[in-house]
């Protein structure tokens, strides 16, 4: 008997506050690559992020926690919270391998934005080896992901993959813009993300 390949996918990022477009980019996934569950990994320094200001960790994994509750295939991480130093993904990466197995295939899932700068993020090389990247498009930024993919030649072609998922023109830093402004951001994040945000006073 032949066991079935685990799929994995890893939603990353700084989720400073996760919205509705995280959540819907991830299902969008799952269901496409037929993935067993979805991790979704908050950075607690994140690299990119170094001279900004980042809502401290428990606040954006505890938010993570409570807008992935209801999904039974949606599971939170805490490994890079664990974890000191820079949220390099090549070292969550290669842990998630160490737990799950070399024989599991991952799945990073990331939004089209992110895919520009892959040629910048550590150890991208051996990164494309251990995991696929699935490109979450939308109109006018495939020509640059597919650049993306021509510079990264056989490795890209194979590990970087794109996905068209439902526009959502949503961003954190303007959920964050608009609690500080006292603009209402309902339906934008979960009902429970929303509460948390205004009972424990962030972003203003």
């Amino acid at each position: 008997m032949v066991c079935a390949t685990a799929k994995v996918g890893i939603m990353g990022g700084t989720f400073d506050p996760i919205h509705v477009g995280h959540l819907v980019t991830a299902e969008a996934v799952r269901i496409e690559y037929n993935l067993d569950k979805v991790l979704f990994i908050p950075a607690s320094n994140p690299p990119h992020k170094q001279e900004s200001l980042v809502t401290p960790a428990i606040h954006r994994y505890i938010m993570t926690v409570m807008a992935t509750y209801s999904n039974p295939h949606f599971f939170v991480s805490g490994i890079e919270l664990e974890r000191s130093g820079p949220s390099y993904t090549v070292d969550t990466v290669r842990a998630l391998i160490d737990c799950y197995g070399a024989s599991t295939e991952f799945y990073f899932i990331t939004g089209a934005d992110a895919v520009k700068d892959l040629p910048t993020w550590r150890h991208i090389d051996q990164l494309l080896d251990l995991c696929f990247f699935v490109a979450a498009t939308r109109p006018g930024c495939i020509s640059y992901i597919d650049q993306v993919i021509k510079q990264f030649g056989a490795k890209g072609r194979r590990s970087i993959q794109r996905l068209a998922t439902p526009e959502l023109e949503i961003s954190s830093t303007d959920i964050r813009e608009r609690v500080k402004k006292g603009r209402s951001i309902k339906y934008i994040v979960p009902e429970s993300v929303e509460a948390y945000i205004y009972k424990e006073g962030l972003y203003r």
